[in-house]
This record gives C-alpha cells, structure tokens and sequence, in this order.
C-alpha cells in the first residue's frame, strides 16, 4: 500500500504521534514506555516554551490505515546565532523498517525547512538540542536511562540512506557503585580542594535561585560548543518545575570561588527504572507503583545529567580538577541512597579530559549517540 504522510493538526492527532514509538518498539525489551501525560505536555507549547520560540512541525506515516512512521522538523531562532542561519533540525524520528517509510518522512521534513530558507539539517533532537540528543548507535541491550533516547538498530542504516552522514557523537557511561575503587581513584577523589574552592550542597530554601544559578554556568560553560542553545529564562523556570520532586540536596553540588559559584553538578533518580513496565500509563494503579518504587522500594540507578564549569576556568588547574572533586562530593549522597549504577551523559566525544577522568574512576562507555547531518542543494 501507499505510504500517506499526514501533519498533526490537532490534539486527537498529537496523541497519535505520541503513541508512534509504543508501535514501533513493541518487541523491544530494553525501550521504556514514556508516560503518556508527560509527553503530551513535552507536546504542549503552554508547557514547553520551546514549542512557543521556535517554529515546529509534526507528521504521522500513515501506510493501509495503520500508523507505521513519525517525524518532527524544528526550526530555533537561537540555533541561528552565528549569523549565517539556515541551520533546521529533525527528531521524534521513529518509524517500522521500511525505506519508503523512512524516505517520506524526511522528504516532508526536508521540504518543509527548506520552504523556510534552511541549508542544513541536523538531528535528531527531541525536541530542542538541550534534551533528546542524538540516535542510539551502540549499547541497544541495555534500557536508556532518564531523558536518554533509545533506538532501533536499523534506524541508523535508514538515516544514512537518506544522505544524512554522522556529524559527531556523544556517549553515555556507565559507573559500577559495586566495583571497588583503584588506588589512583581514591586518591584522586581524597586529593585536597585548591585553597580558593569551597563545595556546598543544593540550598533548597533558596531553590528557584539556585536553579537559576546552575543555568547561568550550564550557559556560560557549553557555549563554545558547536551548535549549542542557551536555555533561556521560561525554560529555566519549567526546568525548576520539572526537577523540584527529583531533587536530593545530598546529589547536587556546587563549587564556589570568592564566595561565587563556578562550577556545579546534578544527579537525578533514574525514573526511567521505575516506570519501565506501566506501558505509559499512571492510572489506574501506575502512580501507585511509581510511588512506591521511588518512596519505598527505592531506586538502583541515578543519572547525572548536567554538570559545568565556567569558560574562565578552562585550561586552568582548578578548572582542570573542578569535574573530579564534583564526582567525589556527590560520592556519599549515592552510596548513602543505594544507587548500584551511575549514569554520565552526555559526554562530547571531544571532551579527552572529562572522558578520562570518569575512565581512570572505572566508568564504562555503554552507550553512543550520533548525530547526523545534510546540506541542502
């Protein structure tokens, strides 16, 4: 049959989309069923202010009645920093092995940014470059952690056949609690602050504040990097909303200069874990179990998902120590909350010091992420 590709218009249509992935990974033992609620909000421009920025497109594959195929096609005015624009981004990508399926998609995808003057396509990204980043390459047997896509193995076959090449990768790895430290990691993590450091844990009295502060650095840190979009204020503040029940002043750390902060890390509770059979859904028993597992039961893995250090200090010995000592200080907080597994991503592939520094720990790179690329014309 004919492949139909049909643009989401309405809410009815949008909980269609939404539902594309439970299609496409129905087999798959490590995919974890995202709440349905969770993501029709994430799909809500009154609940994610990037949808109110940036111009955004959504389109179902539709193939003998049945939904086979979604893809999205976002255009950010903030990606258009350096000037030169025409810079447009893809993501939601997921879709059944089927090339013509596939080859559709991003035909609309790709007709629709270069209607709006794009040159270049980059992807995927769900939606915005500061959350899903990247499609899953290796480490497919494992379940994603929190806010971490995860793939089919074809997919990046499928990608490449649509002229898109690999433009860089991000990895995920994984720190073993169980597994004792080297000498040269215990002295590493024992090893004394600078005498100009101070580490305090998360003021959650003084919570919005220091959400924003944690930001501030976030921007401040990553901007050199290629690609990258500040958060902005509205994103700060649903950032706050988002992370005020996940939050544990024992996981998040800043270190402060002069009385200033510097750098800072957060370590979230992988809810991932406690949600991965609700198939989607809170009611009528879901939020029961989610609730039990994550007051009661406990959780064994955490994911540490944000983790920066000003452009100031880059190059500098302190600068160079800050990510380490940020690991040690959140050391006991795991331990003491029974986290079995850590989770550090994503990391740039370029970034040879933050990956040797969680290496020499004993972390294991289990996860690979790859962004992709075309030029229009």
């Amino acid at each position: 049959m004919t492949v139909e590709i049909v643009e989401v218009t309405d809410k009815a249509m949008l909980r269609r989309f939404i539902r594309v992935p439970f299609i496409v990974h129905r087999d798959d033992k490590s995919w974890v069923p995202p709440l349905l609620t969770e993501r029709e909000e994430a799909f809500t421009p009154r609940k994610n202010e990037f949808l109110r920025r940036a111009e955004v497109r959504f389109w179902i594959a539709r193939r003998d009645g049945r939904d086979v195929g979604r893809i999205s096609a976002q255009i950010d005015p903030l990606a258009q920093k350096d000037g030169s624009g025409g810079v447009g981004h893809f993501g939601c990508l997921s879709a059944i092995d089927d090339r013509e399926v596939f080859a559709l998609l991003f035909k609309t995808a790709e007709d629709f940014l270069c209607s709006r003057g794009m040159r270049h396509v980059q992807g995927p990204f769900t939606l915005s470059i500061n959350e899903e980043t990247g499609l899953l390459v290796d480490g497919f047997d494992t379940p994603p952690m929190m806010m971490m896509g995860h793939d089919p193995v074809y997919e990046a076959t499928q990608i490449e056949a649509a002229g898109y090449q690999g433009e860089g990768d991000v990895y995920a790895y994984l720190l073993d609690m169980d597994v004792p430290l080297s000498k040269s990691a215990r002295n590493m993590l024992e090893r004394p602050l600078a005498s100009s450091v101070t580490m305090r844990r998360l003021n959650l009295k003084d919570y919005d504040n220091e959400i924003r502060r944690i930001v501030d650095i976030f921007n401040d840190a990553w901007s050199g990097n290629q690609g990258f979009v500040p958060m902005t204020e509205p994103e700060t503040d649903e950032l706050a909303t988002r992370l005020r029940l996940l939050l544990d002043e024992r996981l998040v750390w800043f270190a402060e200069m002069n009385g200033e902060p510097v750098a800072f890390i957060v370590t979230l509770p992988n809810i991932n874990e406690a949600i991965r059979d609700l198939n989607g859904r809170l009611f009528p028993f879901g939020a029961v179990k989610l609730l039990w597992r994550l007051k009661v039961k406990g959780l064994k893995s955490a994911r540490v998902p944000l983790m920066g250090v000003r452009r100031s200090l880059a190059g500098t010995v302190v600068g160079s120590a800050l990510p380490l000592q940020l690991i040690g200080a959140i050391w006991p907080g795991v331990k003491k909350l029974g986290f079995r597994w850590v989770e550090l991503s994503w990391i740039l592939e370029s970034n040879r010091p933050m990956r040797s520094i969680l290496e020499r720990l004993g972390a294991k790179s289990y996860k690979t992420y790859r962004i992709y690329g075309k030029t229009f014309g």
